[in-house]
């Protein structure tokens, strides 16, 4: 479903996941959305709402218009309201419209004040913000959004991971695979090898000790750093299920080289340590 969005329009949705559970609320709703993408792009909050600081006064408005209830672990899958999913299709739509080949921000944007009645649109147009006035801008300005232009050659594929390794806490399936490249392939603990269909039939079970509430993760080197290739090494803690009998930690091995227009994951090698 997310192999058109850019790194930053992910995140907007891994944040409205995070704001959902901090609020208590059983759905991800459109004002969630707003929040994860004024946390994520303040760019875009400053060139179309005039300032990059205005999230804290949207969010104590949207806390007065909702009822909040007790926070919860973002382990827990919460799943997106019609409204949310009907913002991700006109997200399509407005990038198909603008000839993007992808779909970023500015398109969610575009796509929050376009569902009338949400309270994330109330919240835009209040501010004035129009769908057509934002295409018009949209239209003039060039559009380049390669996760990989960056001063830093390895910026792009340092989000892609950290993205990835923090959906893992709560994201489905479906969203995660798409971080992975279609000839990837996933190494488990014992040694055997899995390839991309086989990594999205087996994925909760595959990735089930990283989606523990207790399970931590730190990036302990990075191998490799260039414009094509990046290799990093990730070290887990608690990544242990109730079946497994020794205190393993896990020592995961990533690998990613940089597509057409985004870094992919074509390889995951878990390697099993025993604590000293």
């Amino acid at each position: 479903m997310f192999e058109r969005y850019t790194e930053k329009a992910r995140r907007v949705i891994f944040f409205a996941r995070y704001e959902a559970s901090q609020y208590g609320s059983p759905y991800i709703e459109t004002e969630h959305l707003l929040l994860g993408l004024l946390r994520e792009d303040r760019s875009l909050a400053k060139r179309f709402l005039g300032e990059s600081s205005v999230e804290p006064g949207i969010r104590t408005e949207i806390e007065g218009q909702i009822t909040q209830r007790e926070r919860f672990s973002t382990a827990v899958e919460v799943p997106l309201t019609e409204e949310c999913k009907k913002v991700l299709k006109l997200a399509g739509e407005e990038a198909d419209r603008l000839g993007h080949r992808h779909i970023g921000t500015e398109h969610v944007l575009v796509a929050l004040i376009r569902v009338e009645g949400s309270l994330a649109a109330k919240l835009l147009r209040k501010r004035g913000l129009k769908p057509g006035a934002i295409r018009e801008q949209l239209a003039k300005t060039p559009h380049s959004v390669s996760v990989r232009t960056s001063t830093e050659p390895s910026r792009g594929a340092i989000a892609t991971l950290d993205s990835f390794l923090a959906g893992l806490k709560w994201l489905s399936s479906e969203e995660l695979i798409s971080f992975f490249a279609k000839n990837a392939e996933f190494i488990d603990a014992s040694g055997k090898r899995w390839n991309r269909e086989e990594i999205w039939k087996r994925f909760e079970a595959l990735f089930a000790p990283y989606a523990k509430k207790n399970a931590t993760y730190v990036v302990e080197d990075k191998v490799a750093e260039t414009r094509e290739l990046f290799v990093a090494v990730v070290l887990w803690k608690n990544a242990l299920l109730a079946s497994e009998q020794r205190a393993w930690m896990h020592r995961m091995s990533v690998v990613l080289l940089a597509g057409a227009d985004a870094w992919e994951i074509v390889l995951v090698q878990v390697t099993p340590i025993q604590p000293s």
